[in-house]
């Protein structure tokens, strides 16, 4: 199986510190940001990554290169403008493929073991990773049934970790361009062909600078001392 992980946003929420870094590059608990994820795909077996870039997509690029640092092959997705999730996605499919792929977004840390997903069913669309809902986010995204489905509408409500498993037709045949992925995943819920797994681990949206400082002094004060 092949992943994708979201870099091309501007990173607005996090000035200044984005102002001269992309967000992906930003340090936490002694490496950058993207790089917990690069480890942790490939502690799963994953090797093959999709990285979609945009804003300082050079800097990304360059500090990242072909992956082998990591353990992993990167295939760079360049957009020219930010084409939002869907939009982003679809960019990258000829670089997927057309078999379901994990999706992790580039500004969230969780301690996911990516191999106890379950795969999507065969009219399965998604499988989306749902949290507790953080204090900054009390009301949460969605609701997940006693039989693993997840709807919009629905208590109680969990939030959308940034994880999930895609299958490429969810975006395949959206009109090309910047689209939210959003509005798709809701018409799939209703349709019945959108799985959910309640991950009870560590995760930490990581958008803004406050809870960067946090994570970095929790991550830093497990690193092993000299």
């Amino acid at each position: 199986m092949k992943a994708m992980i979201l870099a091309a946003g501007l990173g607005t929420r996090m000035r200044p510190l984005t102002d001269h870094c992309p967000k992906p590059l930003l340090r936490v608990g002694n490496k950058p940001l993207i790089v917990h994820h690069l480890e942790r795909l490939r502690a799963a077996g994953i090797h093959e990554v999709v990285i979609n870039v945009s804003y300082r997509a050079e800097q990304i690029i360059e500090a990242l290169g072909d992956g082998s640092t990591y353990g992993v092959s990167i295939a760079w997705s360049r957009e020219e403008t930010p084409l939002e999730t869907g939009g982003g996605i679809q960019r990258a499919l000829p670089l997927l493929g057309t078999q379901p792929f994990l999706l992790v977004n580039g500004d969230i840390w969780c301690d996911l073991d990516p191999t106890t997903l379950p795969a999507l069913g065969d009219d399965e669309l998604a499988r989306l990773v749902l949290v507790d809902n953080p204090e900054h986010h009390p009301n949460g995204d969605f609701h997940l049934d006693a039989d693993g489905r997840v709807h919009s509408q629905g208590e109680p409500r969990l939030t959308f970790s940034g994880i999930s498993l895609l299958d490429p037709a969810l975006v395949a045949n959206e009109p090309p361009g910047a689209f939210a992925l959003a509005p798709l995943l809701r018409r799939a819920m209703a349709a019945g062909r959108v799985a959910g797994h309640h991950h009870r681990g560590q995760w930490v949206d990581v958008g803004t600078p406050e809870r960067l400082t946090k994570l970095d002094k929790e991550l830093a004060s497990n690193l092993p001392r000299n």
